[in-house]
């Protein structure tokens, strides 16, 4: 089983147990349904969702297992997951961490490995080395998960 984590409890909302998840899963339609499971903590405390719903920033669940404020408070600062298997991915579609430690190409020629991806304010960079280069289709030539790389274009000025 493959844990992935998808977001941070910050805190509750009223007495009836609704916690505020953020995250910038890029998969939220998959994740946040009623009667899906999510995992928290570092045990990964197996939970199911009564009720979904968006408000403002914020992924906001009740859980089955939770009616009340003090019940979920204990969740507060922990790190929400989802077991992998769950998400059903396409073969066409990949998460973000997939993407690390991938070799980074451009022009044929290895510049280096995939170190991370940043969400800066809701625009992505990828992280190769040192260098940030925008996570888009301006930049981005070919993605092979299979063969373990990322073939960039329009780097000039950027490397």
């Amino acid at each position: 089983m493959e844990y992935v984590k998808i977001g941070k409890l910050v805190g509750t909302h009223g007495i009836k147990g609704e916690i505020r998840i953020i995250s910038d899963f890029e998969f939220k339609n998959k994740v946040f349904i009623p009667g899906s499971n999510l995992y928290i903590g570092p045990d990964y405390e197996k939970v199911t969702i009564k009720s979904y719903r968006h408000h403002k920033n914020f992924d906001m669940c009740v859980f089955n297992e939770y009616d009340y404020i003090n019940d979920v408070v204990k969740f507060k600062g922990k790190y929400v997951y989802v077991l992998r298997e769950t998400l059903k991915l396409k073969e066409s579609e990949y998460m973000d961490i997939d993407l690390i430690g991938l070799k980074a190409l451009y022009l044929d020629k290895e510049i280096g490995t995939i170190k991370d991806i940043i969400n800066n304010n809701g625009y992505k960079l990828i992280l190769v080395n040192s260098t940030y280069i925008p996570y888009n289709n301006e930049f981005i030539e070919e993605i092979n998960i299979k063969e373990k790389y990322i073939k960039f274009k329009n780097l000039e000025g950027i490397i």
